[in-house]
This record gives C-alpha cells, sequence and structure tokens, in this order.
C-alpha cells in the first residue's frame, strides 16, 4: 500500500531535505555569456575565470528515468518470485484430478514481504537512503508480487496479464488527468486521499490480525459478496488518485530544485502506489471471474 508520508512537503524547514541553495542553482546568463552557464565573473567575483558548474537538482525526467529502471528490477524479482510456485496434482470434492497451486519455500515470500516493508519506512524516513535502497525494494517486492501473481494465475489463466495492462491503462489515464489539469492535488484532494489510504490501511490490518487468529478476514480477502467487490473498487480509486498526488510531488520537487537524491526518494513513493494498484487490480479481477 503507497504511504502517504512519502509526499511530504520537504522543502520545508526541518523536514529532512532542503532545495539547492541559491548560491549554486542555475540562474539566467550573466551579461556578455553567451553559453547558458554562469561564470563566476559574471556575478562579481573578478578575477575568476572558471565557470561554475551546473548543479544536480531533481528533475521529473531523472525521477521518470528512475521509476522506470525501479520497475525493470521489480519485473526481474517477480520473474524469480514466479518460480518460487509450483503446481500439485490434486483431487477436488468430487474427485476430479486438479493442479493446485503451493509456494515451494514459504521463506521467500515472507522474507520479500518483509524486506520490501522495512526498507520503504527506512527510505520514507530518511529520504537521502532512497537511491540506496529503492533497488533492493524493488527486487524484494517483485519477488512477493511474483509468487501472489502467480497465486492468482493457477486459479484464472491469463490474469496477471490482465492486471498488468488494467494497471497500466490506469496509469496513463492519472497522468493524461493531471497533465490536463482535470486533477490537482488541492490541500483539500490530498487530505481526503491521505485520509482513504489510512483507512483502507486500517481495515486490511484488522483483516490480516482477524484472519492470523479468528480465522476471519472479515470477507475481504476472497469474498465475492458485492459489499467485498465494492471495498476493491473502493481501494482500487484510492491508490489511482495516489497516483495524481505523486505525480504533483515530483512535479513540485523539480520545480523547487530539491536535491538530486529525491529523484529517487520520488520514484519510490511512485513505484510503492503502482504496485499497490496492481494488487487491487488482481483482487477486483479474479472477484469479478469467480
Amino acid at each position: 500500500m503507497a504511504n502517504p508520508m512519502f509526499r511530504r512537503n520537504w522543502s520545508e524547514s526541518g523536514s529532512g531535505a532542503t532545495a539547492v541553495p541559491d548560491s549554486v542553482q542555475y540562474r539566467a546568463p550573466a551579461p556578455g555569456n553567451s553559453t547558458g552557464v554562469p561564470t563566476a565573473a559574471g556575478y562579481g567575483l573578478p578575477g575568476l575565470a572558471t565557470e561554475v558548474a551546473t548543479p544536480h537538482a531533481m528533475t521529473v525526467g531523472g525521477t521518470c528515468t528512475v521509476a522506470a529502471l525501479m520497475l525493470s528490477f521489480v519485473a526481474v524479482g517477480a520473474r524469480l518470485g514466479w518460480g518460487k510456485v509450483v503446481l500439485l496434482a490434486d483431487t477436488d470434492a468430487v474427485g476430479r484430478e486438479v493442479l493446485r497451486a503451493s509456494i515451494a519455500q514459504p521463506a521467500w515470500f515472507y522474507g520479500s514481504l518483509v524486506v520490501a516493508v522495512v526498507l520503504s519506512l527506512v527510505a520514507m524516513f530518511k529520504p537521502t537512503t532512497a537511491r540506496i535502497l529503492a533497488v533492493p525494494y524493488a527486487l524484494a517486492e517483485g519477488v512477493a508480487l511474483g509468487i501472489i501473481s502467480r497465486l492468482y494465475e493457477a486459479q484464472f489463466k491469463g490474469i496477471a496479464l490482465q492486471a498488468v495492462l488494467a494497471t497500466c491503462g490506469v496509469l496513463l489515464t492519472m497522468l493524461a488527468l493531471y497533465g490536463l489539469r482535470i486533477l490537482r492535488a488541492t490541500p483539500r484532494f490530498v487530505k481526503v486521499v491521505t485520509a482513504a489510504t489510512l483507512g483502507i490501511g486500517a481495515v486490511y490490518l484488522v483483516a490480516f490480525l482477524g484472519n492470523a487468529f479468528f480465522g476471519n478476514d472479515l470477507g475481504i480477502w476472497s469474498s465475492t459478496s458485492g459489499l467485498s467487490i465494492a471495498f476493491t473498487v473502493g481501494a482500487a480509486c484510492v491508490a489511482a488518485f495516489n497516483l495524481v498526488i505523486d505525480f504533483d510531488f515530483i512535479e513540485r520537487g523539480a520545480a523547487e530544485r530539491l536535491p538530486k537524491y529525491m529523484e529517487w526518494y520520488g520514484a519510490l513513493a511512485l513505484v510503492v502506489t503502482i504496485v499497490w494498484l496492481y494488487i487491487e487490480m488482481l483482487r477486483l479481477l479474479s472477484k469479478l471471474r469467480r
């Protein structure tokens, strides 16, 4: 699930990251300099002919590149996780032979899931570590995602590809709506989406604990009731709206010239949301196909 803490305004004082200082920001060409790169002499520092290096700051393009790199590692991890699920011959209630999926080594699933959660939490509270933790997170998340996808695929052939296509469709749609300014991350929008995200997280936590200790998941995971399907649709919508907040964070971060490492932080937040959206699509499609 996407964590709304990822989209805090890190340019505010005391937030843990600051914009690139004015002393090293790019400026308009100084008088007499047509290269587009400011020179020391052009800023009242006579006797210095060495040009000031172009500063390294967060950009939209750089963040997109990092996000694409992370998604490629998610795919690599998913391929590994996919192979950790085996199909075993079994018989159903009427004696027919069927194939059932089983995780060959459950430690791979739980271990990768724990690693992904821990790494994302560390990066969330310490953005400077994002450039180091982003790739390991993507690999770990990919392994867990591959195992989950294979388990669903064993029940509903072709569902993993359908979920990928649905996720890509929603991602492009939300990007278009944001680009056209049809959807904007206004303060009220952010508050509502963040509250909904935390609420869904609380429901999932209660369902997980209920299933672990009492064997009752409140019908959240596998139920095909109208209420369960409506909840999954709502969760998918909230995940999609989180994409708008991610886009806004990346755009504002680039405009405010946040440090270069914030590209990894922004990309990590975006990938977390995409993964959440994919899982919701997987669950929704499985319920509709039952």
